[in-house]
């Protein structure tokens, strides 16, 4: 019987409790402390996680990974065990890469759950700053893991041959993995904007309102009243901003240029436009307000856009123009035009979508289409609040398949690799076990692990 795709053991647990700790812990780290499990160096793991991870690792593998509480402790060991040694080694993980992952776990979480502003709560916090702050000690401790395991395992590599007895022994014992369907996209898209009278309005309007401020009224009633900025309910618009924050560039550059009380001209960014006030500096932190005001646009613009669209269709399906001519003359998003429209996945970096595994929305438009086929054209926007209308095509479709070594060597080799660094790391473990403090539960007594974390005597 052929199997699931799935990596090695260590490895693939590895990325799941990545996932997990970004997405579940959370909820791990509100419970009630019932008891430490273990701790490992000065980490420590507590009978609540292990539930709350071996739970999360079930319901993301469909239940295909069975995994008892031992096991699973003794994955967790690992993680801090990593995590003790990242800080041992001097391993680096600045603010900026440890919010970034947070902002993108959140956005995550926004397109899951329908909206930004209901994140918080699923996850137990009242506000998003709270919710934020949390996963920004987790997503800390799984930069230092990543990096540890890449520098354990930066000279490992593989061989062609390696590769070849990795897939003939998987062969053999009746064990190759089954890829699923995997499809690669392609888009035009073309945007509706506003009018240079329209622009010209919104400047004027945040011109006024700066005008009102510098002559004493507030920036936080002003920002609540006029701002399009999705957070003004909770903030007033004010927010803390240093050099690494996720903060677009614009707003950045224009907020270290100010003086404490002045406020900016009208600036132009991917959101709007904008004014900033600032309010305080501390060291590398400014604390400043915004108002945001967006271009209202005009229904004519959409509808031209929808007709062009649907013109540029029409002419790739009669031959006039390729899909890749179509997009370097009419494609106007900036991500995709250079790259003949190819959409890459965001989650992985690369230009392949699983079937199994894609934003329903994008789903339902692309999951019946056939290699060269093309979306009707359809209406979209951004989280900028740019409006746009879009086709799509599918440029390549593979379907759920048993692992071939020519066609899949890519991935094949990807697999024999991961079971290489897997060695490696399982290796290292064992020699550092020995020279870190663990302390185990009288709970965990009676469990067999792979490694020596009792620090028994060896016989």
């Amino acid at each position: 019987m052929p199997h699931k795709i799935k990596a090695s053991k260590f490895i693939s647990l590895t990325i799941l409790f990545i996932f997990c700790l970004g997405a579940i812990s959370i909820q791990a780290q509100k419970v009630k402390i019932d008891g430490v499990g273990v701790v490992v160096g000065k980490n420590i793991v507590l009978d609540s996680d292990i539930a709350k991870f071996k739970l999360e690792l079930q319901n993301n593998s469909e239940r295909k990974i069975k995994i008892s509480d031992c096991e699973m402790l003794e994955q967790l060991m690992l993680q801090k065990l990593l995590a003790h040694h990242a800080v041992i080694d001097s391993i680096v993980v600045t603010d900026g890469e440890v919010n970034a992952a947070v902002d993108r776990n959140v956005q995550y979480f926004a397109q899951q759950y329908g909206g930004i502003e209901k994140v918080p709560s699923v996850y137990g916090f009242s506000t998003l700053p709270e919710l934020k702050a949390e996963l920004f000690n987790i997503e800390k401790e799984n930069a230092l893991i990543r990096k540890e395991q890449q520098k354990l395992t930066e000279k490992v590599d593989v061989t062609p041959e390696e590769v070849r007895l990795y897939y003939n022994g998987l062969k053999e014992k009746n064990e190759l993995p089954e890829f699923p369907a995997e499809i690669q996209l392609a888009q035009i898209v073309v945007y509706a904007k506003p009018t240079e009278a329209e622009e010209k309005r919104v400047v004027n309007e945040l011109t006024k309102i700066k005008k009102e401020i510098e002559e004493g009224a507030s920036i936080r009633m002003k920002a609540i009243i006029n701002s399009e900025d999705p957070a003004v309910v909770n903030n007033g618009g004010k927010y803390e901003i240093t050099k690494d924050s996720q903060f677009i560039k614009e707003f950045k550059e224009v907020v270290f240029t100010l003086e404490i009380g002045e406020i900016s001209d009208p600036f132009k960014s991917d959101f709007g436009y904008h004014i900033i006030q600032l309010h305080e500096i501390k060291g590398n932190m400014r604390i400043a307000s915004h108002i945001l005001m967006r271009p209202q646009i005009d229904d004519n613009k959409v509808t031209a856009a929808q007709t062009l669209v649907s013109q540029i269709k029409k002419d790739v399906e009669e031959g006039k123009m390729t899909f890749k001519e179509a997009v370097d003359q009419y494609s106007e998003d900036k991500d995709t035009k250079n790259n003949g429209g190819l959409i890459i996945n965001q989650y992985t970096g690369e230009s392949t979508f699983d079937l199994t595994r894609m934003d329903p929305a994008l789903y339902a438009r692309v999951s019946d289409l056939t290699k060269g086929k093309m979306t009707e054209p359809f209406y979209d926007e951004t989280r900028t609040g740019e409006k746009m209308f879009k086709v799509i095509i599918m440029k390549d479709r593979t379907d759920t398949h048993i692992a071939d070594l020519v066609n899949d060597y890519v991935k094949v080799q990807s697999l024999a690799l991961q079971k290489k660094k897997e060695e490696t790391i399982a290796k290292w473990s064992k020699e550092n076990i020995v020279d870190t403090y663990i302390k185990i539960s009288p709970n965990y007594a009676k469990c067999t692990f792979e490694r020596n974390w009792k620090k028994l005597a060896s016989k």
